[in-house]
Order: structure tokens, then C-alpha cells, then sequence
């Protein structure tokens, strides 16, 4: 893990310039969300957080949620900084807050991306299906995951 100080804490709109650069750098051949998404993401009343390190965002992730299910809208993190937890960090906050509310977690999923797979398999979601040319323009499928309320 490198150094510094992480802490996950509400995405604030002054972070949305930051947050469609990562997303250029994180997802260049889709279709990177503009600073405008992010703030009309946090203006519909979605759950997003970020990923400060020492003060700088290095990565975030949001919920959105109805009264009935949530959705993983979007988690990334900086190339330089995967690896070290901070995804993990960010869903496990994602999640508390659909636990808190009672509600199943659903997300799509890039067929080829083994690692967060693996991440979503650890923490309860199971496959349910399969969305062909899900991704725009790059065309790659995704995975439909879910994950059932916690109502305990």
C-alpha cells in the first residue's frame, strides 16, 4: 500500500471536474461520464462518495437508489492507486448504505474486468445474467450482478 492518509467521505460537487478526469483515465474507451453527470448525480439525490488521499481525490462510487433497490452506478480509482484497497473501501461503504436502507444491490460489470469480478463475488453478488454489447462505444459485454437486501 503506499502512503497516505484514505478516507471515504461524501463526493462533493466542487470534485466533479476531478472525478470525469479520472474517468477518462480509468475508462477511455467507453463513454467517460462529464463533469456535468457527476453533478446531476449528486443534484438527483444519489448516493456517492470519494476516496481522499491527504486531501486529493483518488477515486469514488455511487448508489443509486430507489425505494426499492439500489444500483452500483460507477466505482474507480486512479491507475496509481488500484490495488491498495481503495475500491474495496468504496463498495464496502456502497453497501453499508443499501444495508442501512434495506435494500438489493444490482450492477453491471465488464466481462473482462477479472478484478472487480472478484470483488463482487466477495462481498455476496451472484451473477444473473448477461447484457451483450453493454458498453458504448467499445462494445464489450457486461454481467448483470445482484445481491439481496440486508434486513437484519
Amino acid at each position: 500500500m503506499r502512503g497516505g492518509t484514505v478516507t471515504i467521505a461524501p463526493l462533493r460537487h466542487e470534485d466533479a471536474a476531478r472525478c470525469a478526469e479520472i474517468e477518462h483515465e480509468v475508462f477511455p474507451g467507453d463513454d467517460p461520464w462529464s463533469e456535468q453527470a457527476f453533478r446531476a448525480e449528486l443534484d438527483n439525490g444519489n448516493y456517492y462518495v470519494g476516496a481522499y488521499v491527504d486531501g486529493e481525490l483518488v477515486g469514488y462510487a455511487g448508489l443509486g437508489v430507489t425505494d426499492f433497490e439500489s444500483s452500483v452506478h460507477t466505482i474507480a480509482v486512479v491507475a496509481d492507486r488500484q490495488g491498495d484497497g481503495i475500491g474495496r473501501a468504496l463498495l464496502r461503504t456502497l453497501l453499508a448504505e443499501a444495508d442501512r436502507r434495506g435494500l438489493p444491490v444490482f450492477l453491471e460489470v465488464r466481462t473482462d474486468n477479472a478484478r472487480a469480478i472478484s470483488l463482487y463475488l466477495a462481498h455476496g453478488f451472484e451473477h444473473l445474467g448477461l447484457r451483450r454489447r453493454y458498453y458504448q462505444p467499445s462494445g464489450a459485454d457486461a454481467y448483470t450482478m445482484g445481491r439481496p437486501a440486508n434486513r437484519d
